[in-house]
């Protein structure tokens, strides 16, 4: 299947033969689907606070926080393209003649063009785009005024202006205040001093970014680092990382066998955001916060966010204590009593959320004492998920584990069978989703950093079908960060309040009062 510059190609990628014979197996097989045997739901598997509950949690953080390394972990990969989707379609078959104009004032809808031209001054980066209009010798009202929106929006989206179409959402100017814009980043960064800071006042936080891009990230954080540090009384320490080579996965064709570029190569590609497990697992910190990189608000409407994060935290450090105490407890004791067994075994079906086959019951007691050691001595992480109002995600579920356990997991609507009825059913009966909200726990009960790629569920990758130079492929991914790549972890799931989650899909999402 391979000829001597193949094996070369793929030993330049870092990626092992074994590897790779397990991804075309993949393809021949197919990826089983994720055995559901309920939705979580509010008291079956997520926890939901009162307003007094949430207070104690905010401040036990808020108390707890300088005795933890804490980072902020933002997936912040990839062009912002995609945002701009029907910006730039416009842009390539609008000509400006009285049937184009007539198309266009014919869709006034929210993510409409012609919406986005009649607010084009709500935007954070309206000033800039005139800017840049004028020093090309146009101005931006002239051009509205003459419906040749189109040229508008190569000064935006292209090299001949802002090029947003070519950087990635973290850099461009997202919320407007009243001397100044920021971007994503910064937001990020107002995040952290606010919620990541440790006793010195510094904040760490931690971008995975293209290779393109590094360098505006490392220039944007320095430019607008120092004002922010003043402001927060905090000092800022940016990590970036690339999504690594060695994670991309192979493409087949339809008969599975290497799809080969013109020039004979065969075509790698990027395994989604699964891959960055490998970038999380090099960070050595007690605390992660995870979240995306689009999902921020501007200063006054950020307080909500802050208090469900720290909730959040809280949480997940009072249900770590007892994990640490329990395993330590297992770790000395050579004759563990069976009081101290039926203790740690109802903790983690009752309150963790693992459910045990009946398999257990029958252990001997030593054996029973490995079995929870095992269950207890892993990463642990809490989800934020709110109320299912449409949009897409990951839910969460009761989910079959490879031994046999049932534990909670967040599942994608990929991963279920919904040919099959039953599994349907339980997928309508999802009352939430999973916004990438997660505070996680990398570290044992004596500091040692876990390894999390050993927690990872190989099982939970997918295959989708591509095209590329009009010729059909098959790529795969890996399983997803916080779907499969934490699959074996301990996880909790909390309810937190809608306002916290607030993407922006399109540019036309920045018009949302939650951005203005």
């Amino acid at each position: 299947m391979f000829s001597e510059k193949d094996l070369e190609q793929i030993k330049a990628k870092g990626i092992s033969q074994a590897k790779l014979a397990e991804q075309i197996k993949n393809f021949e097989e197919g990826f089983p689907f994720m055995e559901l045997q309920k939705a979580a739901t509010i008291g079956d598997g997520i926890l939901k606070f009162d307003e007094k509950e949430i207070d104690d949690y905010v401040k036990m953080y808020e108390g707890e926080m300088p005795n933890y390394q804490i980072y902020k972990f933002v997936p912040a990969s990839g062009a912002a393209s995609r945002m701009f989707k029907s910006l730039f379609s416009f842009m390539e078959n609008y000509d400006g003649s009285q049937e184009a104009i007539k198309e266009f004032e014919s869709d006034t809808s929210f993510g409409s063009v012609f919406n986005f031209f009649k607010n084009i001054k709500q935007f954070a980066f309206y000033e800039s785009l005139k800017k840049v209009i004028v020093k090309s010798g146009s101005n931006i009202d002239d051009l509205i005024s003459k419906k040749e929106y189109g040229q508008v929006l190569r000064y935006l989206l292209t090299s001949a202006g802002l090029n947003y179409g070519g950087l990635p959402k973290g850099l461009l100017e997202f919320h407007k205040y009243q001397n100044s814009t920021r971007t994503p980043l910064e937001e990020h960064l107002v995040e952290g001093a606010n919620y990541c800071k440790d006793k010195n006042g510094k904040v760490d936080i931690h971008f995975t970014v293209s290779p393109e891009h590094k360098a505006l990230f490392r220039e944007k954080v320095r430019s607008a680092g120092q004002s922010l540090s003043n402001e927060y009384q905090s000092t800022f320490k940016a990590y970036f990382s690339e999504q690594q080579s060695y994670t991309d996965t192979i493409a087949v064709d339809l008969e599975n066998q290497p799809f080969r570029n013109e020039d004979g190569s065969i075509l790698f590609r990027p395994a989604g955001h699964g891959a960055l497990l490998e970038n999380l697992n090099t960070i050595d910190a007690d605390i992660v916060f995870i979240k995306n990189i689009d999902n921020v608000v501007p200063d006054n409407l950020k307080a909500s966010t802050y208090r469900y994060k720290k909730l959040l935290a809280g949480v997940l450090i009072k249900y770590q204590k007892r994990l640490f105490d329990y395993a330590k407890q297992l770790e000395k004791v050579e004759n563990v009593s069976e009081s101290l067994i039926d203790e740690i075994s109802d903790f983690l079906q009752k309150e963790l959320c693992n459910n045990f086959t009946s398999r257990f019951t029958r252990m001997h007691i030593r054996e029973k004492s490995d079995f929870l050691l095992q269950k207890l001595n892993r990463p642990i992480r809490v989800c934020g998920m709110v109320k299912n109002e449409g949009e897409p995600g990951g839910g969460p579920f009761w989910s079959r584990n490879a031994d046999g356990t049932y534990s909670l997991q967040i599942v994608e609507s990929s991963q279920i069978n919904t040919d099959d009825e039953e599994q349907g059913n339980i997928l309508q009966k999802s009352s939430h989703f999973n916004p990438v909200d997660l505070v996680c726990g990398i570290k044992d009960a004596n500091s040692k950093k876990f390894n999390l790629t050993d927690y990872r569920d190989p099982k939970t990758g997918f295959v989708t079908m591509k095209s590329q130079g009009g010729r059909e492929l098959k790529a795969q991914e890996l399983p997803g960060l916080w779907n499969g790549a934490m699959a074996n972890w301990n996880t909790l799931f909390v309810e937190v309040s809608i306002e916290t989650f607030n993407p922006v899909k399109i540019v036309n999402d920045l018009l949302r009062p939650q951005h203005q």
